[in-house]
């Protein structure tokens, strides 16, 4: 009793932890939608350069999704995490130097490029650490850091910058990335890291005088690994299911990150809101979405993943269908009614994606297959703003045709997921085999 007691403490600091750092890469990417209204008056951007600046981020998180989920699982989903966010971190405080288009781009790009080891890592960490029967629970809690944040954010950014500015803001959220590092290599621990530890002071204190040929093992070892693991990568590439989720990903995070981007400049130009009152109007949507993380992990747990797949089209299609009512609202109190509806939708998608990797594919490469399905969403997360921007450009301000792609990116995602192939029930999942 006592022994599973500390299992469970164990559990509950490593998801405290993971929660707290996806908050902080959370936090910068809402914010920026907020802060890129004053950046865009400092650096005199246009739509499409602005659109250009939005997407830049997801380019360099999308480059590092398969990189960083291959390095998770060959060297140790710890290390790839400590160097994920000691890297954000300073590429957040880098982006308040910011002085010209380029100059915030680059940034933006390399802070992109450092985040990117971050979810496939983690992924890995909770499909270590976790039971299967629990794998959707806590990763609903590590994403709903991303739901609270799209809740306070709203706030939080009004009185931010307008009290400090965006470039103190990105200032001080790089310090605590750094802190949050610390917090990492401190106190992140997990059963494979303790295991070679103690193997590693073994092999020296009873065999200190056997370098060539311990060399000689470790070469041919990690030679055997070397192709052991491009047997995976090419097994992973072949997977019909890894294809389908990849669609999934990119077209469900193309709405997210297409609504996300440009609401609080829409509700400014077309709405004539100013930041104060987004911000409030913004708490309902974000607290549905908060409500809708945690309510969803426990559902997608409790029924199988074929039923799970039945209403996750089901929530597609509706999501398409509020989509337009949203942009189409007569007045603010039913926009913000059609936009919290379509935060439970689509948090119940967004984690249902993942649980279909947690649940089928095995632990030992959850990094590599999670970092190919999130590439997708990121590729999305980089094509959507800057696209959106274009075509705010080319319609002479109109956003009308920007609705329209984001509710037929919606319609791909129900395909998407109906052709999503699963094995559930009794026995195995057909890749435990791998």
């Amino acid at each position: 009793m006592e022994a599973q007691s500390e299992v469970k403490r164990a559990r509950q600091v490593v998801l405290i932890l993971l929660f707290l750092g996806w908050a902080l890469g959370n936090l910068d990417r809402y914010l920026i939608n907020y802060a890129i209204v004053y950046i865009g008056h400092d650096l005199t951007l246009t739509s499409s350069e602005t659109g250009i600046v939005l997407s830049a981020f997801f380019l360099g998180y999308a480059i590092m999704q398969m990189p960083g989920g291959l390095l998770a699982d060959k060297f140790g989903a710890k290390k790839v995490l400590l160097i994920a966010v000691l890297s954000w971190s300073i590429f957040t405080g880098l982006t308040a130097v910011a002085w010209s288009l380029v100059a915030i781009v680059v940034i933006r790009f390399l802070f992109g490029i450092g985040e990117g080891g971050f979810q496939p890592s983690a992924s890995k960490i909770i499909a270590t650490v976790f039971p299967s029967d629990e794998r959707s629970k806590a990763m609903s809690v590590l994403l709903s850091s991303g739901a609270i944040m799209a809740m306070i954010v709203p706030i939080i950014s009004a009185w931010l910058l307008v009290s400090i500015g965006w470039r103190w803001f990105f200032v001080i959220a790089g310090l605590i990335g750094l802190l949050i590092t610390f917090l990492y290599w401190k106190y992140i621990k997990l059963p494979n890291e303790e295991a070679e530890e103690d193997t590693i002071e073994e092999v020296q204190a009873s065999e200190p005088t056997s370098t060539s040929a311990s060399e000689t093992v470790s070469a041919s070892e990690a030679k055997e690994e070397n192709v052991e693991h491009t047997g995976i990568l090419m097994t992973i590439f072949k997977m019909p299911i890894m294809w389908t989720l990849l669609v999934a990903y990119f077209t469900i995070y193309a709405v997210n990150w297409g609504l996300n981007s440009w609401l609080p400049t829409y509700l400014t130009d077309i709405r004539s809101l100013d930041i104060i009152s987004i911000g409030w109007l913004q708490l309902i949507p974000g607290f549905a979405m908060v409500i809708g993380m945690l309510v969803s992990g426990y559902i997608i747990d409790k029924l199988t993943l074929k039923t799970n797949k039945i209403v996750g089209a089901g929530c597609a299609t509706l999501l398409a269908l509020f989509l337009f009512l949203m942009f189409n609202a007569d007045s603010m109190p039913m926009f913000i009614a059609y936009q919290s509806i379509i935060s439970l939708l689509m948090t119940y998608v967004t984690l249902l994606l993942p649980s279909f990797i947690l649940k089928l594919i095995p632990a030992k490469v959850t990094g590599t297959a999670m970092g190919m399905a999130n590439t997708g969403g990121q590729l999305a997360g980089f094509v959507t703003p800057m696209l959106i921007g274009f075509m705010i450009d080319a319609f002479d301000g109109s956003y009308n045709a920007a609705v329209w792609i984001l509710v037929v990116l919606a319609a791909i995602c129900i395909v998407a997921i109906l052709l999503t192939q699963t094995k559930t029930g009794e026995g195995e999942s057909e890749y435990e085999t791998i």
